[in-house]
């Protein structure tokens, strides 16, 4: 089991859902990954921390209009760790991205804050206190790897480095792909949308590990899912990527070596 007791400023170290039908996602992926939870206390929106194997793994709750806003799409969002939600906020603002919350207080828990990078693509902060994040991973069940897509590598490769200290650098062996590194550690990976469908906006994806993806995407279908893509194998392993029943889309990848978190 890889379990986790920190991150470094910068690690992935998070991910969550919102989604409209709160207990169908919560009962959908309980039922898919093996994870266990329910609906949280009122005071934090009924957030739901999902656990695997007794550790958190991954959150859910209820995509909810704000500021006179409609609802959020339904999507997987990846957390970035920070020392200082407060000092990586005036980072993503210098650097040209958008605040879409404050930074805001989460109980005792931690601080967190939702952006946009300059090119769209949605991520957020989360500033441990009482709560790193996900304590396992890179096993089934478990996020095994965050990627992000976007329709500007080259800018990218400014912002992330400036705003939140995170290097960027050609991955070996993979054609305009990259690592995304936290003190020389590869903690993620960066592509371009060329691979993508016309129309395709800028986003961070989520991959959780399988033992296999075939499978697993049999069961995940039955349970209302739908394929966006059929799997397919790469170098690192079969992989597929799922829309959910109310339409969040993650991967799922039966890896050929233990991936980075």
């Amino acid at each position: 089991m890889s379990v986790v007791t920190a991150y470094p400023p910068g690690t992935p170290c998070w991910v969550d859902l919102m989604a409209p039908d709160q207990q169908a996602a919560i009962d959908f992926y309980r039922d898919l990954f093996g994870w266990q939870g329910e609906r949280g206390p009122d005071e934090f929106g009924g957030y739901c921390v999902l656990t695997l194997k007794d550790k958190p793994v991954a959150g859910i709750g209820t995509a909810m209009a704000m500021n006179d806003q409609p609802p959020p799409p339904t999507a997987w969002t990846t957390y970035l760790a920070s020392a200082d939600a407060d000092a990586s906020a005036i980072g993503i603002a210098a650097g040209g991205g958008t605040l879409l919350t404050p930074v805001m207080d989460v109980g005792t828990v931690g601080r967190m804050l939702i952006a946009a990078d300059p090119a769209g693509a949605v991520f957020g902060v989360w500033q441990p206190v009482d709560f790193i994040g996900s304590e396992i991973v890179n096993e089934p069940g478990a996020v095994v790897w965050n990627e992000l897509n976007t329709a500007d590598p080259a800018g990218a490769a400014a912002f992330y480095p400036a705003a939140l200290g995170i290097g960027v650098a050609p991955m070996e062996g993979m054609d305009s792909y990259f690592s995304l590194t936290v003190g020389g550690r590869t903690v993620a990976g960066m592509q371009g949308l060329a691979r993508h469908p016309a129309g395709t906006t800028s986003h961070w994806s989520t991959y959780f590990a399988v033992d296999d993806t075939d499978a697993m995407v049999d069961t995940a279908v039955r349970a209302g899912a739908s394929l966006v893509a059929a799997a397919f194998d790469t170098p690192v392993g079969r992989m597929a990527p799922i829309r959910d029943p109310q339409g969040g889309i993650f991967w799922m990848i039966a890896p050929t070596e233990p991936g980075q978190a």
